[in-house]
């Protein structure tokens, strides 16, 4: 089996996470990294476009190159706006397009809740609050119980990418809620890999990020067990944790 991961990238905001994730893993896994196109407006008509099965079918053969072992859809946006059944189907798509095993960023985040024993999260996002909404009903659907939700009201991936880390910083310790067991950050478009040990040291608790749920889904997808503790606490669980209704469920 290939050691190699495939990741669909909307645009362009934060890929540097992923050779920066690269870095603290080793060589053991390659992240193989192609962009799909569509319009940066963090609007639901927007993102239902963005993750068209059209505009993933045509990344998925631009990363074919790569002969990935799996494939995972790295958008957190442009998943959870179709629903979780819409979802579902869309890495089902994909994961016939590309000929093996495929996730998404949305679908990433419910898998390390439950790697991790979460239950009661807190969601800090960069979204407009209807987009974000959509997210937090996403997440109940999955029974994990949102006990915090609140919207930046950012609207485009361009503008978040541009958020500086002590930015990003306040945005996740402003938005934390006593009773949540974890912080959960979408949005690939935000530049968090680097940041995720420092935040969990301060709030004493599993952040969980866009980009870094996403490598950790698809490196689970080809049965890795990556330890890499400067990616945080997701990245010690016992891979075992997850259990039924995991990733594996995601497969296709």
């Amino acid at each position: 089996m290939s050691d190699t991961v495939g990741f669909l990238y909307p645009g362009h905001a934060a890929e540097d996470d992923y050779p920066r994730a690269q870095r603290l893993l080793g060589d053991r896994w390659r992240l193989a990294v192609e962009h799909t196109d569509g319009e940066d407006l963090h609007t639901v008509e927007a993102l239902l476009d963005l993750g068209g099965a059209h505009r993933l079918a045509a990344g998925a053969a631009r990363l074919a190159r790569y002969e990935p072992a799996a494939v995972v859809w790295a958008c957190t946006s442009g998943s959870f706006v179709f629903g979780t059944d819409g979802a579902t189907r869309q890495v089902k798509e994909l994961a016939a397009v590309a000929g093996v095993p495929a996730t998404s960023t949305s679908f990433a985040f419910v898998d390390a809740a439950r790697a991790l024993g979460v239950r009661r999260v807190a969601v800090a996002a960069s979204y407009p609050e209807p987009v974000a909404r959509l997210f937090g009903e996403f997440l109940a659907d999955a029974e994990l119980r949102v006990v915090g939700l609140d919207s930046h009201g950012i609207t485009t991936a361009a503008e978040v990418g541009r958020l500086t880390d002590e930015a990003v910083r306040e945005l996740v310790v402003a938005h934390d809620r006593p009773d949540a067991e974890a912080i959960l950050v979408p949005d690939t478009a935000m530049r968090t890999v680097s940041l995720v040990p420092e935040l969990e040291r301060h709030l004493g608790k599993p952040v969980l990020t866009a980009n870094q749920v996403t490598i950790w889904a698809g490196l689970r997808l080809i049965g890795a067990t990556p330890r890499a503790a400067r990616l945080g606490r997701l990245f010690e669980a016992d891979p075992g944790d997850a259990g039924a209704g995991g990733g594996e469920a995601r497969w296709a």
